[in-house]
């Protein structure tokens, strides 16, 4: 997966003016810039019905590394996988509404433009008995079975603690990096 690190997003940057945004707060932390996947399968489909996308590759590896951790003992459930441009601005909208402040917020989500999200390839991963997306997901078989064998199917943590972009330690993140993708 090829990252490029460039200015926020014209898009970006129009709806977090309206916003009254200080855009130093990201400017300074030099994000990768990403744009939306075209080519998306089914690569799951979540309890609630919800079809889950990525691109082939990544779709073909998360179902090999599904499969080989359910030989283990162990289930893997993706939260969330691809999210456009649009998605990812209306799940900061919504967070602003309810009154999450600005410095909080890009702490702990990317900006539209600026998220793995975007390219297919990234996926939040669960696990029965966890509340999903929280750091106890850490303490989970599931991430003990992702930190020793991910990398066997091309999945990397995006971000560990003290990441070099500034997010909080999301141990439920991780994305499709092989070269195939």
């Amino acid at each position: 997966m090829t990252t490029v690190k460039k200015p926020i997003d014209i898009r970006t940057r129009e709806y977090l003016a309206e916003l009254g945004v200080d855009l130093s707060i990201l400017e300074t932390r030099n994000l990768p810039s990403f744009e939306d996947a075209q080519q998306l399968v089914i690569a799951d489909v979540g309890l609630s019905g919800r079809q889950h996308l990525l691109v082939p590759a990544a779709a073909s590896a998360w179902v090999d590394m599904k499969s080989k951790a359910r030989s283990d003992g162990v289930v893997l459930l993706i939260v969330s996988a691809f999210r456009s441009f649009e998605r990812q601005l209306d799940l900061l909208r919504s967070k602003l509404e309810q009154g999450c402040d600005v410095e909080t917020l890009f702490l702990a989500s990317a900006p539209p433009g600026h998220s793995e999200h975007h390219t297919g390839r990234a996926v939040d991963i669960g696990t029965p008995d966890c509340e999903p997306l929280t750091k106890g997901f850490e303490e989970t078989p599931a991430f003990s079975w992702l930190h020793l064998n991910a990398n066997r199917f091309g999945f990397r943590l995006s971000y560990p603690e003290s990441n070099e972009f500034g997010f909080c330690y999301e141990p439920w993140h991780w994305c499709y990096v092989a070269s195939d993708a």
